[in-house]
């Protein structure tokens, strides 16, 4: 069945024209890519390709080269052999300043890099042009009303939200829906989700979630890859899995047929039973 494409704004996605890029081309395609450091394979030939109109979720204990399997594919972090293509661009062959422009990235290191007294309305419009203060570039009313919408698509904006708040002192939930916020605002063709629920409590994660879901249930919206640990973060509209352990990506395809009692025990070392109901997925110990 194809999918009804609804205006983005429903989400509250700023309008984005078409690239006229082919729409076979994968977000990201990597092969035999490993990346070693002090002796150490963090990644150890990896073969991942995610196609423009999936929705992935990545899982794996600590340790075991998720994120940077997620720099990776966000031309972030050059890999030290194979080959990584990131909207049909191949690294090595590109102006990576360009590319990177192109991905958006909602990590915790991004909350590093950004100065607590911004308000909330500067961390998101400044996104646009890729900038860590609102003072680098100006801003039109156009690009407030739009970082505005996305605070209210995400709740925490209008009257009482967190728009004029410096975002140094909102609540850890709060900060993260600004974070997808300003990671919407720049017009990602690429969205890449780092633990976005680390540290959340009950009631900030599933409203990240839900919201997340408004995402990767609609057909605009850019491709996507999650990295979470627990099985039961990953939201509706999740088309694919990939599961990693010591830097090897042991399985990688459909959700349905990755996300399996046998594949999920064998990537935590440790015997759990998988099972979803009414569109979310949840795990136990045997």
């Amino acid at each position: 069945m194809t999918p009804t494409l609804r205006p983005p704004e429903h989400i509250g996605l700023p309008i984005k024209e078409s690239t006229g890029r082919a729409e076979r081309t994968p977000a990201f395609r990597l092969e035999e890519v490993c990346v070693r450091r002090q002796g150490r394979f963090l990644l150890d030939g990896v073969n991942w390709r995610v196609e423009a109109d999936q929705r992935w979720v990545l899982l794996g204990p600590n340790g075991s080269g998720k994120t940077t399997l997620l720099r990776v594919a966000g031309a972030q972090l050059w890999p030290t052999s194979g080959t990584v293509e990131v909207l049909g661009c191949q690294l090595g062959r590109v102006d990576v300043r360009s590319l990177r422009r192109r991905v958006a990235l909602v990590s915790g290191a991004v909350i590093r890099q950004l100065r607590p007294a911004l308000t909330a309305r500067e961390v998101v419009v400044s996104a646009k042009y890729g900038a860590l203060e609102a003072w680098w570039n100006r801003f039109s009313p156009s690009d407030w009303e739009a970082a505005d919408r996305l605070l209210e698509a995400a709740g925490v904006g209008g009257p009482g939200g967190v728009g004029e708040r410096a975002f140094g002192v909102i609540s850890e939930g709060e900060r993260q829906q600004v974070l997808l916020a300003r990671a919407l605002m720049s017009r990602p063709d690429l969205l890449l989700l780092d633990e976005p629920a680390a540290g959340l409590d009950l009631g900030a994660r599933e409203r990240l979630l839900e919201r997340i879901s408004a995402l990767t249930t609609d057909a605009q919206s850019p491709p996507l890859v999650m990295v979470t640990h627990h099985v039961e973060e990953v939201p509706k509209g999740i088309t694919h899995a990939g599961l990693i352990r010591d830097g090897r990506l042991i399985a990688a395809g459909p959700i349905e047929e990755t996300l399996t009692s046998g594949i999920v025990s064998e990537c935590f070392g440790v015997s759990v039973t998988i099972g979803y109901e009414d569109g979310r997925w949840w795990s136990r110990a045997r």
